[in-house]
């Protein structure tokens, strides 16, 4: 099961974000295969560029896999190299938001995190500093790395992650879909093994609400539907100052 919510927050006049979530069953000979594709974009750029920039990577990127995975898996071919197709389809959106951007003169760009979830494999690519998260024996760990001055920072040890919060230098970021023809995409692929859930998030989630807390509610909701909707009524509560997005995905045991 999966849910998916985006919220235009407290102060913010117009939602920036876009979120898809999508989960099917593809036949296979012997046992048929569960299929999850889920991606949060949080777009950047005035005069609306930055709600134009994340529906455009969201829809482009989408289709590149729709096309490139599940239409050859209904047929039963799924011998598709994975990572290589998940680098591809954001590329593809940066690109396509680069070309929509020149085209009307506009500064757009936008993070894009996608997850694939293939029967009990999981792959994530990752623009930006939309959050991928997994919750495992009640733990819950970051699997993307921030693509900010402040991730930077974490990486190399010189900040902590509770310091990051209140950074000034928290919303910078040095790689974005949109802001240059080519972009370098991280990608991350493991095994579900026991894990529980997988949660896809955008900054004005994460930025307000503790990892403990995001992992607390999660874990006690009814349902992923229950929790995004907590997860952003949280993040509201905290003052809700940017755009809020949530995708909350319930693994199979």
């Amino acid at each position: 099961m999966a849910a998916a919510l985006r919220d235009v927050g407290q102060v913010r006049e117009v939602n920036q974000d876009h979120v898809f979530a999508m989960t099917a069953t593809v036949p296979r000979e012997g046992s048929d295969m569960l299929l999850g594709l889920f991606v949060v974009a949080d777009g950047m750029g005035g005069h609306d560029g930055g709600e134009v920039a994340s529906q455009k990577a969201v829809a482009t990127a989408v289709r590149h896999v729709l096309a490139e995975l599940l239409a050859p898996a209904l047929d039963g071919d799924v011998g598709v190299a994975i990572r290589p197709l998940l680098v591809a389809a954001l590329q593809d959106a940066n690109r396509a938001v680069w070309d929509h951007a020149r085209m009307h003169g506009s500064d757009m760009g936008t993070t894009c995190t996608m997850a694939l979830l293939l029967g009990r494999s999981l792959h994530v690519a990752h623009v930006g500093d939309s959050r991928a998260y997994l919750l495992r024996s009640g733990e819950i760990r970051q699997l993307t790395d921030d693509h900010s001055a402040v991730g930077r920072l974490i990486e190399l040890g010189q900040l902590d992650p509770q310091e990051a919060r209140e950074h000034p230098l928290r919303s910078h970021l040095f790689r974005t879909i949109g802001q240059q023809p080519d972009v370098a995409v991280d990608l991350t692929s493991s095994m579900l093994g026991d894990a529980t859930h997988l949660l896809l998030a955008s900054d004005g989630l994460w930025s307000l609400v503790e990892e403990d807390a995001m992992r607390a509610v999660i874990t006690t909701a009814s349902s992923p539907q229950t929790a995004v909707e907590e997860l952003v009524a949280r993040a509201n509560a905290a003052g809700g100052d940017d755009n809020i997005s949530a995708i909350v995905v319930q693994l199979p045991s």
